[in-house]
């Protein structure tokens, strides 16, 4: 008999993290490796922010806050929610987390029941699947394809609802696509949800601010008023303020929700870290203009890591609308075999021969719930990208 629980036999190891660890690993072994696996932006936490954070430790705000956040981070979360989304909050309405995951996960343990249904449109980011599994539920995956940018159609999404269907959770910019939903196109699945008022919404907004050319933002409770009540508008600091290791995730939904998560927290990790909550206070409330330079970067280094991969051999590489990912099929790949003799037969095949035979980590589709792909973080240096590209080019060509 194992020792384990059962719930734990439910889940696998973040992919995502594994590659991320391993290409560390490969590095202080001395191994020439650029790892494109993190989702991580590559840019200091600014400054003022960083100031905001040091100023609490000088004023003495190094202890337990309120289980899920102190009052002024709630204010400023509902303020944020007002100036970039039109919706409208209390207080008692926000939860407080440490980070984005530690929110979906309270949400989702808050609310499963063994057999619940939960839609996840893949590719979807790695974790929401097993945090469904965790909770009890069992995922439902609605595979969007190329042809669609990835993104779910409305008549799919009613054809995957059924009595059981609990949650859909809705994720744009996309990790890992990077694809984004217009306000049409949104509407269109908002409208689906109307008829099916058992079914609440999870909405990832964690990549609002990173979006390029003419693409707007949305979420649903925006698009679609009448879902407010059963919408659940799960937000951060770590992408678009580069605050990844703060560790400060929000959510604003029902109260009686809120309350729920707010219990579990009390029962895990209690409180994020007050140093923490002050520097996301600031960052929500200060200037936002270094957002705008930002953007410019990334999208310069979308369109570098696009052209260059789009002139692989076997390689086919959408363009997305924001995040800082791209989704490129490798279909073309397949049935090849490398330089160093490795068979590509699937994604994971592509993805470790590359690191091992060239020294490029990237992580395979399978972890998204769609293949042939594999995703790339463009959260780097114009010539560290390049040289990434160069040699992923190099890789394709060796293959026969």
């Amino acid at each position: 008999m194992s020792f384990l629980s059962e719930t734990l036999e439910r889940v696998k190891p973040s992919p995502s993290i594994a590659i991320s660890t391993l290409a560390k690993e490969l590095k202080a072994q001395g191994r020439d490796v650029i790892a494109l696996s993190a989702g991580e932006p590559d840019f200091d936490t600014p400054k003022h922010i960083c100031e905001a954070g040091a100023a609490a430790i000088a004023a003495g705000h190094t202890r337990y806050t309120a289980v899920d956040g102190i009052p002024e981070l709630k204010t400023a979360i509902c303020a944020k929610l007002k100036r970039d989304n039109d919706l409208d909050y209390t207080p008692d309405q926000v939860s407080v987390g440490t980070g984005g995951k530690q929110i979906l996960f309270n949400a989702l343990l808050a609310t499963l029941n063994e057999g619940d249904e939960v839609i996840i449109p893949a590719p979807y980011w790695v974790s929401y699947p097993d945090m469904v599994r965790l909770g009890g539920g069992e995922p439902v995956i609605l595979k969007g394809t190329s042809n669609q940018g990835y993104r779910i159609t409305p008549e799919a999404l009613e054809a995957a609802i059924t009595p059981k269907t609990k949650w859909l959770i809705f994720n744009s910019p996309s990790n890992p696509t990077g694809a984004g939903y217009t306000k049409s196109q949104l509407k269109a699945l908002t409208d689906v949800l109307l008829r099916h008022p058992h079914v609440w919404v999870m909405s990832d907004d964690m990549y609002e601010h990173l979006y390029f050319d003419d693409f707007e933002f949305c979420t649903p409770a925006q698009v679609e008023p009448e879902l407010y009540d059963r919408t659940l508008t799960c937000n951060g600091v770590s992408k678009a303020y580069a605050m990844t290791g703060w560790r400060i995730g929000f959510a604003a939904g029902p109260k009686d929700l809120i309350k729920a998560m707010g219990k579990l927290q009390s029962q895990s990790t209690s409180n994020p870290c007050s140093i923490s909550q002050w520097a996301a206070v600031e960052a929500l409330n200060g200037p936002q203009g270094f957002l705008d330079d930002w953007r410019a970067a990334f999208q310069a280094r979308r369109d570098l890591v696009v052209e260059k991969l789009n002139a692989c051999d076997g390689i086919d590489c959408a363009v997305p609308d924001g995040a800082f990912y791209v989704y490129p099929s490798i279909h073309g790949c397949l049935g090849k075999t490398s330089a160093g003799g490795v068979k590509i037969e699937t994604d994971e095949d592509f993805a470790t021969a590359l690191l091992e035979e060239h020294g490029v980590a990237v992580v395979f589709g399978a972890a998204f719930g769609l293949s042939p792909n594999f995703r790339v973080s463009y959260a780097e240096s114009d010539e560290v990208l390049t040289e990434a590209c160069g040699r992923i080019a190099e890789f394709c060509k060796g293959l026969k």
